[in-house]
This record gives C-alpha cells, structure tokens and sequence, in this order.
C-alpha cells in the first residue's frame, strides 16, 4: 500500500513543475456500461489515481498555483448519498475526503458547477489532458467559454493550454520505493500464476482452463483484476500476437503461449512464457525456444544507464538472425540481413515498453529527438519473439511455431533486477517443473 503522504508529494511535485498563475484540472475515469443497467469494473484513470490515491468515479483533482506561487490542491468528489450507498456501495464523501486524502480543500460534486469558475478564473495558464474524456472536453470548452464572454463580471480566461500529462508522464516513468514494492509483488503473484499453467498444462485442457487456474490464483492473493486481456495460445494461436479467444483444447506435441500479468493496487506486472503442453520439448520447438532466449539475454545487458531500448533490440535482432541463418530459416549475408532486419518477418513487435500503473506505461521514448537513455527507477518489458504461422516458407518442422519470452526489468544503478525471475525459464526449468 502507498501511503498517503507520497500522494500529497506527488501533488507538490507536480505543482513545483507548473508555471505560475497557472490551473491544472485532471479528471477521474466514469464508470462504462456493460450492458443495460450493469457497468464494467471500475479501474480508476491512471494519472487521477497517481496524484489522489482515490480510487471514486467521476471526481476531479485541481490543483492552482498564484501569481507568486502559492498553490493549493483541491478535490471534488461524489455526495455522501445514502440511498445511492445502500446499492453501489460506500462513498467517502468530501468532508472525509479532506483529512483522509490531505487535500487543501474538498467540495461535493454538486458544488462543482459553483466552484470550479473561480478556481479556473484569471489564471494565465490552463494544464489539463485534452481528448481523454469527451464529456470533460466538453465542459472545459463551455468553462472556458463562460470566461471569455463575460469580462464585465471580471472573468478572463486563461490564456494557454498545456499538456498536463508532458508533466505527469515524466513524473511517472521513474518509480519510487513504495512503487517498487508494490511491483515486485504484483510479480510475484504473476509468477506464481504461470507456475500453475504450467503445471496444470496437459493434452485435452483447454486455453480457457490455463486462464482460469492463472486468474484464480491472482484473485487468491488480492489482485482481483488481471492487468490487461490474457493470452493463452496454443499451438498455432501464438502466431497469433494478441490472441485472446482463449477457447481451443490443448494437443499433444504443441506449444502453449501464455501472456499475462495481474494488477495489484493499480500497478501491472506483464509476463510471457511458452511451454510444450505435454512437457518435452520437441528438438525444432527447443530450437526456436533457446534462440529466443539468447535474445533475452543479448538484449538485457542492455539494460543499465545510458542504455537504450534500441540498442537492446539490435542484439536481439542479430542474435536471432544469426540464429535463423543456422537453421537454415534465412540465407544470406549476416550484415545485409541484418541491413534488411529480415528476422522481422517472423518477430513483427517491439522489443519492449515501460510499465507502471498502465501495462504499456507512459513516458517518452525518445528526448530531443534522440532515443533515450535508461536510468535507475524506470520499469521495462523485454519481449523478443519469433513467429512461424503454419502457412510461412520455413522448414516444414517449425511451422506452426510461436515463442516469445517476456520479463520486467527495473533499471538499477549498476544494471537491471529482474522482477519476474521467479518464472522458470530455461528448457530444463520448465521441463523439471511440468514433469514434477
């Protein structure tokens, strides 16, 4: 659990980002219908979540900063309701709000009309996200535009609108201690997950079977939620890079893929093993699988300051060409092959992305136009694959193959820590576990 204070720290840092007489306004996600009267399962807006720690639809952070620097932080959240509370569940109302969040000032949604005009009033500079939420769009320009048509009231307007995630973003991409904690638990957990696949692996499962053990077990230790749409392909449906149908039987003599990662207190772990459903690798599936994992292992001394993730991928890249060149997959010259990146005809994706709050997580991947630069606290995947649907023009023996091998990397000040090292990895590790 973070505490309360690195919220309000967060807050402060963000304000000290921000120029003075300025204004930022970040919304919290609404809740989505799922059909009729029935809505999906709330996941708050990640950046709302990042600076309150409030986990309510449709409230609003704002935050303001004089003309001499000055700033005050203010929520506004739903009514204290009891009807409504007796349904939908408890609300914490904004008196509560107050002393349990640590916020300068709290008022009810129902104020938000009244209040918001002179908090957004005179101030030169507007920060919020626009096109994130339509509806938020909407009643910003109709804010905005109330401000312009009345300066006999003494309304003006701001004059510039910037990008509040620029700030929030950056802030993000480098994770505190308590980040740290709660990530490397949320790895665990996933870890343990795909230890149970494996495990439960057999001929005559189904996809839908190995989800259902991993999201048991995430849901067993607290993570209610997995991070994003698990991937369980079997056989020819690794082929397939986001193959969530989860709904054909395990054969005899296939690979099985398994892509997921449970969310724990906002926070997502993401990884990827590929196993054989009976527990032996077959000699082509071991091939392609050990080719993939030097490329793992190519690309993670990349990964320590200074580094950058497309430094990384060209190891990969020409590990996996070498590899391909001996198997007789490509022919040519290593240099022009490597010229041509040819191995992308079989491992189509990027090496890797950041992580945090979102399993793809934000921040910047390039700086002035430069590819940037690892540095200790930022929190990355490295994902090679390879990829040879059954119709590719490859040796009939890896046809129908898909591998990919993904972990998470914390970028340390002398290197890397592997949050997912838990999983078992090499052929003789998984082998050992499924035949146990």
């Amino acid at each position: 659990m973070i505490a309360t204070a690195e919220f309000v720290a967060r807050r402060a840092k963000l304000l000290a980002a921000m120029d003075n007489n300025a204004v930022a306004v970040i919304p919290a996600a609404r809740e989505v219908t799922r059909s009729r009267d029935t809505e999906y399962a709330f996941r708050q807006d990640s950046d709302f979540f990042y600076l309150t720690g409030f986990k309510e639809p449709d409230a609003l952070l704002v935050l303001t900063k004089s003309r001499d620097g000055e700033c005050q932080t203010v929520l506004f959240c739903r009514n204290k309701d009891k009807i409504a509370e007796i349904w939908h569940g408890r609300r914490l109302g904004h008196e509560a709000a107050k002393t349990t969040l640590q916020f300068d000032a709290t008022y009810p949604l129902s104020e938000l009309d009244n209040e918001l005009l002179p908090l957004v009033n005179g101030k030169r500079t507007l920060y919020f996200a626009q096109g994130t939420y339509a509806d938020f769009d909407e009643q910003i320009w109709s804010l905005l535009s109330t401000l312009r048509g009345a300066p006999k009231k003494g309304y003006r307007a701001p004059e510039i609108i910037k990008d509040v995630r620029a700030l929030v973003h950056e802030m993000r991409l480098f994770k505190s201690d308590a980040e740290l904690a709660v990530m490397r638990k949320a790895a665990e957990i996933s870890a343990e997950g795909h230890k149970r696949a494996m495990r439960f692996a057999k001929p005559g499962a189904t996809e839908y079977q190995l989800e259902a053990e991993i999201h048991h077990h995430y849901a067993m230790q607290g993570a209610r939620h997995p991070a994003y749409g698990t991937i369980v392909g079997a056989g020819n449906n690794a082929n397939i890079l986001h193959y969530t149908e989860n709904s054909d039987t395990l054969r005899d003599g296939d690979l099985v893929l398994i892509d997921s990662g449970c969310e724990l207190e906002g926070y997502a772990a993401d990884i990827t093993r590929t196993f054989p459903v009976n527990g032996r690798f077959s000699a082509a599936q071991k091939a392609i699988y050990e080719l993939v994992l030097a490329a793992q292992y190519a690309a993670f001394e990349h990964v320590k300051p200074g580094g950058t993730l497309i430094a990384a991928n060209k190891a990969a890249m020409r590990v996996m060409t070498e590899g391909l060149i001996k198997l007789g997959i490509l022919s040519g010259e290593l240099n022009e092959l490597l010229e041509n990146q040819a191995c992308k005809a079989f491992y189509m994706h990027g090496l890797g992305h950041w992580l945090g709050l979102d399993v793809h997580d934000v921040g910047d991947y390039k700086q002035d136009e430069k590819d940037r630069p690892f540095a200790s606290g930022m929190v990355l995947t490295i994902e090679p694959g390879l990829y040879f649907d059954e119709d590719a023009l490859v040796p009939e023996q890896y046809k129908g193959i898909g591998i990919r091998i993904e972990d998470d990397l914390l970028v340390t000040e002398s290197g890397y820590e592997v949050l997912t090292k838990d999983v078992p990895k090499t052929v003789a590790e998984i082998e050992a576990l499924m035949q146990a």
